[in-house]
């Protein structure tokens, strides 16, 4: 008998999905546990399976279209089944009417052929004439190329080594040559609309919001607008840190970083002071034991912030382990929902980017985030000298419903005593 296959939740906040690729077409015979379709969520990108056997009668949603969580997917049955009945009872269970999936399905079963559309024509001298198309706009007559009949696109050697040396994507590249060919002017102005001269018309380029990027603006806009927002920043002396991050590491089962040593140091200084790993709830607040420490990694269409739990029973190398591991998933959109969520406390680093300070917004339910800035050699002042040294500037956000600033001032010490002094940081764990 044939099954509906609904659009999946796959975080606590989605609403709903985009459907980046199918890995089947209809026709084809799906095993319980083979990859559908790869679903792109409010936080990810990620592989969906068939939790039967089957063939895939119909696809609800095509590649690229958005719908709402328990929309129907697809349907898989026996080859051949009739699936009318199903499409008709689930359009009666919908409140608002006829979804988009059940008509495309309607359609789809009825084989409708579409009639090709008829231009509308003018009389001209007693004759009917084609009413002309608008002009095209200048970016409209300059389409990509398009690939020869072997599926190579046709571009001189000269242009191809110009487009390596440019960064320039030839299949965005218009050829000018004979049969399109694309030659060394035509990568030379690409991107200036079809001129060597500076512009003077105005462009831009508009593109889809994705799942990810829609959850991060609602999100952070609710954490800035509701949560009121105080910032401490502290200067953190770093050449005791760097020393003993060399020797760290010449005995480490893996690398060390800078940033594991700041996550290291968080979770132990979060345990001193339980006021700063809290959360605001709306009636109550809620001061967490564990603790749980979200690490921002930047992705091409966001913000990913998964978890290492525990944070303050972990070794450094186990630490260093589990943030590279998130890096590589994150990356690849194999991320999964257990991975992001729980963080009782953030720490955002853009240290890496040579960016000095910067406040980051409180990345709710938590109660502060820490914002790691670089770490730079400047002129410090050591028994009354002037000396080179390495400082290292944080600024740590805070939810003022739940922290104070003499309690944010306080972990912020004992933050910086760590840093300052490793040897508290390791004496009583081992790397």
């Amino acid at each position: 008998m044939a099954e509906i296959v609904r659009m999946p939740k796959l975080s606590d906040t989605m609403t709903e999905g985009v459907v980046a690729e199918w890995h089947k077409k209809v026709g084809d015979t799906v095993k319980n546990g083979e990859v559908l379709a790869e679903i792109e969520s409010d936080k990810a990108t990620m592989e969906f399976e068939s939790f039967q056997d089957g063939v895939l009668l119909h696809i609800g949603v095509e590649k690229g279209k958005t719908a709402a969580v328990d929309s129907i997917l697809a349907i898989l049955g026996k080859k051949g089944e009739d699936i009318s009945e199903l499409l008709k009872e689930e359009k009666g269970k919908s409140e608002n009417g006829k979804s988009d999936s059940v008509a495309a399905a309607e359609k789809s079963t009825t084989k409708e052929v579409e009639k090709t559309e008829e231009k509308p024509t003018v009389k001209e001298d007693g004759k009917d004439a084609p009413v002309a198309e608008a002009t095209p706009s200048p970016l409209a007559s300059r389409p990509s190329s398009q690939p020869s009949s072997d599926g190579r696109l046709k571009a001189s050697p000269l242009a191809k080594k110009l487009a390596e040396d440019k960064g320039v994507d030839l299949a965005r590249v218009a050829g000018s040559g004979d049969g399109g060919r694309i030659v060394k002017r035509d990568v030379e102005t690409f991107g200036t609309g079809g001129f060597a001269a500076p512009m003077t018309m105005e462009r831009y380029t508009e593109v889809p919001v994705s799942q990810m990027r829609k959850t991060i603006a609602k999100r952070l806009a609710e954490s800035k607008f509701t949560a009121p927002h105080f910032y401490l920043t502290m200067r953190i002396d770093m050449d005791e840190m760097m020393k003993a991050r060399e020797s760290i590491n010449e005995v480490a089962p893996m690398k060390v970083s800078f940033n594991d040593l700041i996550i290291k140091a968080c979770a132990v200084a979060l345990k001193k002071h339980p006021q700063v790993n809290a959360a605001w709830m709306g009636d109550h607040i809620r001061y967490n034991e564990h603790v749980h420490i979200g690490v921002a990694v930047a992705v091409p269409d966001g913000l990913l912030v998964p978890v290492v739990r525990f944070a303050d029973t972990k070794r450094l190398s186990e630490i260093s382990s589990e943030v590279k591991d998130f890096v590589l998933r994150a990356n690849d959109k194999k991320l999964q929902p257990a991975d992001w969520e729980g963080n009782t406390f953030t720490v955002s680093n853009l240290g890496m980017f040579g960016i000095e300070e910067f406040t980051a917004i409180i990345n709710t339910p938590d109660s502060c985030i820490m914002a790691i800035g670089g770490i730079d050699q400047v002129p410090v002042v050591r028994g009354g000298q002037i000396v080179p040294g390495h400082v290292m500037r944080v600024t740590l956000s805070c939810d003022h419903r739940t922290v104070d600033g003499a309690s944010g001032a306080k972990f912020l010490q004992t933050f910086k005593q760590l840093m300052e002094k490793p040897v508290l940081l390791l004496g009583a764990y081992s790397i």
